[in-house]
C-alpha cells in the first residue's frame, strides 16, 4: 500500500492535505480513474466455504422461461449469505454446469443469470453435489407465498412456465427505489356514501357489503356518463374502511389516471399506488415496494397491476374487460379479467367486473351464479344515456347528400344541432379493419357448417372455412336461404377532411394511434377519433357520429358484434343524456343485433344472446380454446405428438395470411414472407386443465429435443377469427 493510502481523510472522505497542492494533477487522475474500464469481480464460486448450519439448501427458480425447465432447482447455501438468503429474495446462480464440473464438493461453471430463492430446506431431493448461491442481489423480499401461488397458477391455466409469469409479475429492480423506507400505512378510512351508486338497484348495498368486510361478486353495468370513477373509488374506500385492500385494474392510462384523481379526491394523499408505465422504473418500483410492504393498501394501475402483492386483498376490480388492452402480449399472454379471478377464487376476496357494457364472459359469470348482476332500472337508464338514431342501406340509397359526399343528411343535421351548444365527436373505424362475407340478402356472417367457424375467399379463390379449412362451395344462408355473398364495406377515409370543408368556422381536432387526446373543453369543436381514443369533453359531448358500422361489424372475428357494440357504447356514454338534448347517430343497418342493442342500450341482453348461441355453437367461453400456429411440417408434427384430452376437437390446420416483408407489423404477424398454418383445437367445459397441461407437455418434449422451427403456442386466445 502507498504512503498515501496512509494520510488521514477528512470526515468528507477525500485526503486531508493533497487537495490544496496539486489541484490539476489530482482532477486528471480522477478523471482517468473515472473513464477506466475495471473489471467486474467474478462472483464467488464458494469453494470449500461452510454451509449454513440451519437449512444449507436454497429452492430457487431461475429466469429461463423455457417449458423443459420450468422446476425448482436446489442451490447450496454458504454460512456467510446465510442471514440475507431469504424466501422472497433475488439472487444470483451459476446454471447449466455439468455433473463433471465438481471441485471441492461443489458443482462448478455454467453462467450466471437471475433467479428468486422460493424456500429453504435442510435436505434437497438431488443426491448429487450442488452448486452453490453466487451471490444474494438484495436482502429485499419482493416474492412472497401468495404472489407464487399466483404465478403458478396463471402458468399451469396458459401452459406456459412459472418463470415468464414472475418477469411479468415482479418489477426490475431499481436499487435507489429499494433504500428508502415506504411510508407508514394510514388508519382505515371511514365508509363512503353510497353516491351515485344510489342509481343502482343493489349499489348501496354492494358498498355496505364491502365495508362490513363481505366478499360480494359483482357483474356491474355502469350508466353512461362521468360517474364511473368515483363510483369505483367508492367501492375501494369501502373495502379499506373495513381493513383490507384493494385492486383496480384498467386498460390505459387515461383511465388509470382519472380513477387515480377520483381517490385522491375522497381519501386524500397516500392512501393508494398507481401503477402505470408512465410513472417511470424507480417511481413505479417505488410504489410497488409500497405496496408489497403494506404501506399502501390499494392499487390502480394497468395491466401489469394485475399481479401487486396488495396484503390481504380484499377486492379485486377490473374496468371494461373487453379492451384489447387487458390481453398480455408477453408469454404466456395472461388475460388480467382472468387473472383477477383466479385471485378472487384464492383469496375469497370480492370481485367487481364494471363496463358500460358487457362481455360475454362477464355474462357467463353471471350465468353460472358466480356473480350477481349490477345493474340500474330502466328509468335511470332513459336518463343518462342520448338517444340513438340509425341509418341504413335503404336510407343511404334514397339520400342524396350520403350519395355525394359519403355522410347522411341525418348526420349532417344532428352535427349541425349539436354545434350550437358543445363538440360533437365523430367516430371513424381505424385502418385495417378486414371485411367479411355475409349473405348479400339479410346480412348474416357465412359461416361453415361443420364448425361454424367464418367463409373466406381471399384473392377470388374457392370458398372455405377460416378455422377447420373445409371447402363450402354449396353454401346458402340459414336465415333467408340466399346463395349470394357480400364483403362488408369499409367507409370514407376522408371524414375529417370533408367535416372540415362542411363546417368551415369550426376548429377540428383529430385523436387516434399518433396522438391521443385526453380531454377536449366545452366548446364547439368537431372532434374525430378512432376507436377507444375518443377524448372525455367538458360537460358532455351534444352528439356523436358513428360512421362506418361495416366496417367494425365486418370483421372476421368471432367477437365483431361485441366489439362493435361496445366501441359504440363507450362513445355514446361520453355524450349528454337524452334529457340534456344528446343524440347519437350510428351508421349501420339497423335490423342487426349490435345496432338494435345500441339503440335500445341494453349490452347485457346482447351478451346474453351471443353467450346462448355460443353455447349452442361450442364457441368459447362456454368452451376452452387454444391456438397453435407454425410452419406446416412442424405444426403437424406437434399436433401428432400431443396427447390431447379425449373430447378435444381439431380445427384445421388452416394457412394464415403470408406478412409481406418491409409491410407494417402488428403483434401475432408470423415471419415476414414465411407461409405458416394454424389450427384451434377446442373442448368441453371441464377439459381445459387437461388441454393446458398436454399442450405444455408436447411443447416442452419438442424443446428439450432441440425445438426445430418456432411454433407459437397461445391458450383462450382473444381473437380467433
Amino acid at each position: 500500500m502507498s504512503s498515501e493510502n496512509d494520510k488521514p481523510r477528512g470526515h468528507d472522505g477525500h485526503d486531508g492535505d493533497g487537495g490544496h497542492e496539486e489541484p490539476e494533477q489530482l482532477a486528471l487522475i480522477r478523471e482517468t480513474v473515472r473513464k477506466a474500464k475495471v473489471p467486474r469481480a467474478k462472483p464467488r464460486t464458494w469453494r470449500g466455504a461452510a454451509l449454513a448450519p440451519e437449512l444449507p439448501v436454497a429452492r430457487v427458480v431461475v429466469n429461463k422461461g423455457v417449458l423443459h425447465l420450468d422446476q425448482f432447482f436446489d442451490y447450496a447455501v454458504p454460512e456467510e449469505l446465510d442471514a440475507v438468503a431469504q424466501p422472497g429474495v433475488r439472487v444470483r446462480v451459476r446454471f447449466g454446469a455439468g455433473a463433471h464440473h465438481v471441485r471441492g464438493g461443489r458443482r462448478e461453471g455454467g453462467r450466471l443469470i437471475d433467479g428468486y430463492l422460493v424456500e429453504r430446506r435442510a435436505e434437497s431431493d438431488y443426491s448429487g453435489p450442488l452448486a452453490a448461491l453466487a451471490d444474494v442481489v438484495s436482502p429485499e423480499p419482493v416474492l412472497g407465498a401468495e404472489l407464487l401461488g399466483l404465478a403458478r397458477a396463471v402458468a399451469d391455466r396458459y401452459a406456459g412456465s412459472l418463470a415468464d409469469v414472475l418477469q411479468l409479475a415482479v418489477p426490475p429492480r431499481n436499487a435507489r427505489a429499494e433504500s428508502r423506507p415506504s411510508p407508514e400505512p394510514l388508519p382505515p378510512p371511514p365508509a363512503p356514501e353510497p353516491g351515485t351508486w344510489g342509481r343502482y338497484e343493489r349499489g348501496a348495498a354492494f358498498l355496505e357489503a364491502l365495508a362490513r368486510g363481505g366478499a360480494p361478486r359483482a357483474v356491474w353495468n355502469a350508466l353512461p356518463g362521468p360517474h364511473w370513477a368515483d363510483e369505483i373509488a367508492r367501492a375501494v374506500t369501502a373495502t379499506l374502511a373495513s381493513g383490507r385492500g384493494a385492486l383496480v385494474v384498467v386498460p390505459d392510462g387515461r383511465a388509470a389516471a382519472r380513477v387515480d384523481q377520483a381517490l385522491t379526491d375522497l381519501l386524500g394523499e397516500g392512501r393508494h399506488a398507481l401503477l402505470t408505465a408512465e410513472a417511470g422504473p424507480e417511481k413505479r418500483y417505488a410504489q410497488w415496494l409500497a405496496v408489497r410492504r403494506g404501506a399502501v393498501r390499494a392499487v390502480v394501475g394497468t395491466r401489469a397491476a394485475m399481479f401487486a402483492p396488495v396484503r390481504d386483498l380484499g377486492l379485486a376490480v377490473i374496468w371494461d374487460d373487453g379492451d384489447s388492452s387487458h390481453s398480455e402480449p408477453h408469454a404466456p399472454q395472461p388475460h388480467a379479467r382472468d387473472v383477477l379471478l383466479l385471485r378472487a377464487a384464492h383469496d375469497r376476496c370480492a370481485f367487481l367486473l364494471g363496463s358500460t357494457s358487457c362481455t360475454v364472459e362477464a355474462a357467463q359469470l353471471v350465468e353460472s351464479g358466480w356473480a350477481r348482476p349490477l345493474v340500474a332500472g330502466r328509468d335511470q337508464v332513459r336518463i343518462a344515456a342520448p338517444l340513438v338514431r340509425t341509418v341504413g342501406d335503404t336510407d343511404l340509397a334514397r339520400d342524396e347528400a350520403a350519395r355525394a359526399a359519403r355522410l347522411p343528411t341525418l348526420a349532417w343535421q344532428v352535427v349541425r344541432e349539436g354545434l350550437k351548444t358543445g363538440p360533437v365527436l365523430v367516430q371513424v373505424p381505424r385502418r385495417g379493419y378486414v371485411p367479411r362475407l355475409a349473405c348479400e340478402r339479410c346480412r348474416t356472417p357465412a359461416r361453415c357448417r361443420h364448425c361454424s367457424g367464418p367463409l373466406e375467399a381471399p384473392e377470388q379463390q374457392e370458398l372455405h372455412c377460416g378455422w377447420c379449412g373445409k371447402a363450402a362451395a354449396d353454401w346458402h344462408c340459414g336465415a333467408c336461404g340466399s346463395t349470394r355473398l357480400r364483403a362488408q364495406v369499409v367507409g370514407a377515409r376522408r371524414t375529417a377532411e370533408e367535416l372540415g370543408r362542411a363546417f368551415p368556422a369550426v376548429p377540428v381536432r383529430t385523436s387516434g394511434r399518433d396522438h391521443v387526446l385526453d380531454r377536449v373543453p366545452g366548446r364547439p369543436a368537431l372532434v374525430v377519433s378512432t376507436p377507444g381514443a375518443e377524448p372525455v369533453a367538458e360537460g358532455g359531448y351534444a352528439a356523436a357520429l358513428l360512421l362506418d358500422g361495416w366496417a367494425m361489424l365486418g370483421r372476421p372475428d368471432l367477437r365483431a358484434g361485441e366489439e362493435a357494440l361496445r366501441r359504440w357504447i363507450d362513445a355514446a356514454s361520453l355524450v349528454r343524456g337524452q334529457g340534456e338534448g344528446g343524440t347519437v347517430v350510428v351508421v349501420a343497418e339497423p335490423t342487426l343485433r349490435p345496432v338494435q342493442a345500441l339503440v335500445r342500450w341494453d349490452p347485457v341482453g346482447h351478451a346474453q344472446r351471443e353467450l346462448a348461441e355460443r353455447a349452442e355453437l361450442g364457441f368459447p367461453p362456454v368452451s376452452r380454446m387454444a391456438a397453435v400456429a407454425g410452419p406446416p411440417e412442424a405444426l403437424g408434427a406437434f399436433l401428432a405428438a400431443a396427447e390431447l384430452p379425449p373430447d378435444a376437437e381439431v380445427l384445421g390446420p388452416v394457412p394464415l395470411p403470408v406478412t409481406r416483408p418491409g409491410g407494417p407489423r402488428r403483434p401475432g404477424d408470423t415471419p415476414p414472407g414465411e407461409q405458416w398454418d394454424r389450427a384451434l383445437i377446442r373442448v368441453p367445459p371441464g377439459s381445459g386443465a387437461a388441454l393446458a397441461t398436454a399442450l405444455k407437455k408436447a411443447q416442452a418434449s419438442r424443446l428439450a429435443r432441440g425445438g426445430g422451427e418456432p411454433l407459437r403456442l397461445r391458450v383462450d386466445p382473444p381473437d380467433i377469427g
